[in-house]
């Protein structure tokens, strides 16, 4: 088998994929999280800085996705195949509200009315909030497995991609993306909004511990090819645990006023996980 740089080229894509979709996941992942915590702040200067924050990278980074998905398609095409007509309903209400959050960041403030920028804030929010979640789905499907016919092609129901653990990835997802947008926000914000930001990311953060804890313990207890796979290769339990570390240095980063660091080990974690 030809290799590159000492890499066989079916491991070198993997690398290259496994890359950008982590790219993805900190850089939008901190976007999303921003977009879940706009109906909690009630004043419209509030809302305002909060979508000014992202304002200025957030079409940028789904990029990343872009990328990734095409680099699925020329590295692995039948995974690719399988994946999307398997996950085809999942990644059509993820392209429905991708459109969505899109269309409400540029139309928010078209007008001044107050109803019109509620309409648009409303949408903002679910629209985010729902794309974390359904990321979190498609992940814990693919963690999950897929039954395949001869012709290697696979179709789930909404349903049944709605299965219970894919349904607590997609929970964990959220509460990951919570802290990290909420970390981000912290250092473009001061006074009373950055004491609320503050106070939020710790309900966040406990969330994410332990949705996070639950998701790995199920899957090492029913997903027996997961658990296999780190008893032949035990080195592989490493992750989670070099993930609970990342965070478990989060809050001591945070009381220090450390919003740099916290945000880097953030993004450490959303890579991790």
């Amino acid at each position: 088998m030809e290799t590159f740089l000492g890499l066989d080229y079916p491991t070198l894509w993997f690398i290259v994929i496994g890359g950008l979709f982590s790219g993805y996941a900190v850089l939008d992942g901190f976007d999303l999280g921003a977009g879940f915590w706009h109906l909690f702040f009630k004043k419209e200067e509030s809302r305002r800085v909060a979508l000014n924050a992202v304002g200025p990278v957030w079409d940028g980074n789904e990029v990343w996705l872009v990328i990734g998905g095409g680099a699925l398609f020329a590295g692995f095409p039948k995974v690719y195949a399988s994946l999307f007509s398997a996950m085809y309903l999942p990644f059509m209400l993820f392209l429905i509200f991708l459109i969505f959050r899109a269309i409400s960041i540029e139309f928010r403030s078209k007008e001044e009315m107050k109803w019109w920028r509620q309409f648009w804030d409303v949408s903002y929010s679910v629209a985010s909030s729902m794309l974390a979640f359904l990321l979190g789905v498609v992940v814990g499907n693919v963690l999950n497995g897929f039954n395949m016919d001869a012709n290697g092609q696979v179709y789930i129901s909404l349903p049944g991609a709605l299965n219970p653990f894919s349904v607590l990835v997609g929970f964990t997802t959220l509460a990951l993306f919570a802290m990290h947008g909420g970390i981000f926000l912290s250092m473009k914000t001061e006074g009373r909004l950055f004491s609320k930001i503050t106070r939020l990311i710790k309900g966040a953060m406990i969330a994410f511990i332990v949705l996070f804890a639950i998701s790995t313990l199920y899957a090492l207890l029913y997903l027996p090819h997961m658990s296999d796979r780190i008893s032949q290769s035990p080195v592989l339990f490493l992750i989670p645990l070099a993930a609970f570390l990342s965070i478990a240095n989060i809050p001591r980063l945070l009381s220090k006023r450390k919003f740099q660091w916290a945000f880097i080990f953030s993004s450490i974690t959303t890579c991790l996980s």
